[in-house]
């Protein structure tokens, strides 16, 4: 086994997002390379998969095809009763759009929610490892509610862990540990297959 650390590029421009998964895979044995700090020319992407599945395969084939190295894509979003069929794999481009602030979205999607009764929802994740020319998914879900505000300070690229409260917890997503979150999030399920995925291939 080498000791050799490899490194594995991250498919996201969103800082929240890679820094769960930075902590996710933290010990796994690879050096995390974030988009945000890349000069790569990506405007020629389009992120328009009908599932979250095809999103992740999109975001890793492209960079990958960029630099031809390890490369983890990831999609994920929520399924809201009260909203069906309005967010899922266009969750952030939804409301207020992608362009809008973490303040603007969580905003205008908590002023949508007021008064709505069926608050249940379902954070979906899917995640796709590009090694080479081989394909590895891997996917989580957690299923919760919609406070009816904010429970927690805003968490810079994930505004809605604000106010979703999973199952088995007593508080919302930013409210927990990082570690109580890898535990129980959409994206930590997801990514302890990546890690048990990484950890067999160090060893070959």
């Amino acid at each position: 086994m080498s000791s050799t650390m490899r490194e594995l590029l991250i498919a996201t421009k969103n800082p929240g997002k890679f820094h769960e998964i930075d902590q996710a895979l933290k010990g796994s044995g690879y050096r995390l390379l974030f988009l945000g700090d890349l000069d790569i020319d990506d405007s020629g992407f389009l992120e328009d998969g009908e599932s979250f599945k095809e999103n992740s395969y999109k975001k890793a084939r492209f960079y990958f095809d960029k630099l031809g190295m390890l490369t983890l894509g990831e999609d994920s979003g929520i399924e809201i009763e009260a909203l069906k069929g309005e967010l899922g794999v266009k969750t952030r481009r939804w409301g207020a759009g992608e362009k809008a602030s973490d303040e603007e979205w969580i905003e205008y999607f908590l002023q949508r929610m007021e008064g709505e009764q069926a608050r249940g929802a379902k954070f979906i994740c899917s995640a796709c490892l590009l090694d080479g020319e081989r394909e590895e998914y891997f996917g989580g879900e957690t299923r919760g509610w919609i406070t009816e505000g904010l429970q927690a300070p805003l968490k810079r690229g994930i505004p809605l862990s604000s106010c979703f409260l999973p199952e088995g917890s007593s508080t919302v997503y930013a409210a927990l540990s990082e570690a109580e979150k890898n535990k129980l999030s959409h994206r930590g399920k997801a990514l302890r297959g990546v890690r048990e995925y990484l950890a067999l291939k160090r060893e070959k």
